[in-house]
C-alpha cells in the first residue's frame, strides 16, 4: 500500500463536486443512464488500465485482488484529484463484500478506508478491529487505523498503532507516523527534525513519500514561525509534479494566511471541481476581488445547498468557513464548526472553531478545542492567538 495512508488531506472533508443547482433531481429510470464521465486524459495510459481492470472486475466482482486494484486506484484519484465520485467507483468494487463474514483481511481494510473517508469512523473503527483480529500485524490496517485516531485525538492509540508498525520493519512508514503524533502533542521542533532525517534518508524513495514530508514539515516549519523554510518545502513538493489535493490546499492555506492571495488565485484556478481547493480560491478571489470571486462563491453556495437537500454533512468544516468568510453568518458558521468539532479533531478542525467562536463573542461553544489544546499541548501559534482574542488571555 501506498504512504498516502497517512495524508490526511484523505481525511479531510471531500464534498460533491459539479455545479448542481437547487431544484429537484433527476433520477435515471434505466440503471445502465450515463449521467456523467468523470475527466481523465485522452491517452492517459493510466486511465486505460483502470478501464481494462473494471471490465475484469466485471466478469469476476469477487476477485479479491482485481477489487483490491481497482478500489485503491480509485482511492487515490480522489485524494489527488479531490472528486468524490471516485470513491463511489471504490466502494462499487467493494460492494460484493459488504455482507460477507469472511472477507479477505484486504478488502476489510479498503471498506474501512472508504467508511473513513465518508467521516463514518465507528464502522471504520470496527472494520480495522476485525482485520486486526485475522492479522495483528496488518501494516496498513494498523496505519490506517492511526490515522483514523489521529483525526479522533486519541493520540494514546494512535501511538501504540504507529509502535505495533515497527515490527514489519519499514522505517519510513512507522517512524514518520510517530512524528506526525509528536508534532500534534506539543513537540513540533522534535518531528521537524525526525521527518527532515527522514527525509534525507529517503531521498530517492517514493515521490509520494517525499511529497507528504515535505507538505508536513511546510506546516511544522510555519508553526514554528518559520515562513522562508516552509515556502522552501512547498516548492520542493510542487516540483515533484504530483497532483495532490492535500498539498495544494495546505499550499493555498500558507498563502492566503501570508498575505500573498493572488498566488494562491494562480495556483488554485483550475481546481473548481474540488471543494476543498474551490473554497480557498473563493477566498484568495475575495481578498484579490478578482471579478471571478461571485461566481467562485455561487458555485459553492449551490453545492451546499445540494449538499443539504441529500442530508450531506461531510463538508461542515469547509461550509464553516464559507459561511464565516464569503456568508458573514456567524450564527451559521458557529453551529457548523461546533457540529464538526463533535465528528473530528484535528487541528484545522480547531482553528474553524475558534475563529467561529471569536466572531461570535462565544467562548462558551469553543471549551471543546480549548480544553483540547490543554490536553494534547498541540503548539500552534495562530490557535494561541485566536485563544487570546477569545479569553482576552484569560485561562
Amino acid at each position: 500500500m501506498q504512504f498516502t495512508v497517512f495524508a490526511r488531506a484523505l481525511l479531510l472533508a471531500m464534498l460533491l463536486t459539479g455545479n448542481f443547482a437547487v431544484a429537484e433531481p433527476f433520477r435515471p429510470t434505466d440503471a445502465a443512464t450515463v449521467l456523467e464521465r468523470l475527466p481523465m486524459n485522452r491517452g492517459d495510459e493510466r486511465a486505460r488500465s483502470l478501464a481494462a481492470d473494471r471490465a475484469r472486475l466485471a466478469a469476476a466482482p469477487k476477485n479479491p485482488a482485481l477489487a483490491m486494484k481497482v478500489a485503491g486506484a480509485y482511492y487515490e484519484l480522489a485524494g489527488a484529484e479531490g472528486d468524490p465520485r471516485y470513491i463511489g467507483y471504490a466502494e462499487a468494487a467493494m460492494a460484493p463484500w459488504a455482507k460477507d463474514e469472511n472477507s479477505p483481511t484486504d478488502i476489510l481494510y479498503m471498506r474501512a478506508k472508504l467508511l473513513q473517508w465518508r467521516h463514518e469512523y465507528t464502522p471504520a473503527l470496527e472494520l480495522f478491529a476485525k482485520a486486526l483480529q485475522r492479522d495483528p500485524g496488518h501494516y496498513e490496517t494498523l496505519s490506517g487505523r492511526s490515522a483514523v485516531l489521529t483525526v479522533l485525538a486519541d493520540y494514546a492509540g494512535a501511538r501504540r498503532d504507529c509502535e505495533a508498525m515497527r515490527a514489519r520493519e519499514k522505517e519510513l512508514y512507522w517512524s514518520s507516523c510517530l512524528a506526525y503524533i509528536d508534532g500534534q502533542t506539543g513537540q513540533v521542533a522534535k518531528a521537524e527534525r525526525q521527518m527532515a532525517d527522514l527525509l534525507t534518508a529517503h531521498a530517492v524513495g517514493s515521490p509520494q513519500a517525499q511529497m507528504w514530508l515535505l507538505t508536513r514539515l511546510a506546516d511544522l516549519a510555519t508553526r514554528l514561525g518559520r515562513n522562508a523554510d516552509a515556502e522552501a518545502y512547498y516548492r520542493r513538493a510542487l516540483a515533484l509534479n504530483i497532483t495532490s489535493q492535500y498539498l495544494l490546499s495546505n499550499y493555498g492555506d500558507f498563502l492566503i494566511d501570508t498575505g500573498r492571495p493572488a498566488e494562491a488565485v494562480a495556483l488554485l484556478r483550475d481546481w473548481v471541481r474540488s471543494d476543498v481547493l474551490l473554497l480557498r480560491l473563493t477566498l484568495a478571489a475575495q481578498a484579490t476581488k478578482i471579478p471571478e470571486f461571485k461566481t467562485y462563491a455561487q458555485t459553492l453556495r449551490e453545492r451546499f445547498a445540494a449538499a443539504a437537500m441529500r442530508g450531506d454533512t461531510l463538508h461542515r468544516q469547509e461550509e464553516s468557513r464559507f459561511q464565516l468568510s464569503v456568508e458573514g453568518n456567524k450564527t451559521r458558521a458557529l453551529e457548523l464548526a461546533v457540529a464538526n468539532w463533535a465528528i473530528q479533531r484535528e487541528p484545522y478542525d480547531a482553528r474553524i472553531l475558534l475563529e467561529a467562536a471569536v466572531a461570535a463573542g462565544r467562548r462558551d461553544a469553543a471549551q471543546p478545542v480549548l480544553d483540547w489544546l490543554a490536553q494534547s499541548r498541540h503548539e500552534d501559534p495562530q490557535l494561541t492567538m485566536l485563544v487570546q482574542k477569545l479569553t482576552g488571555g484569560k485561562p
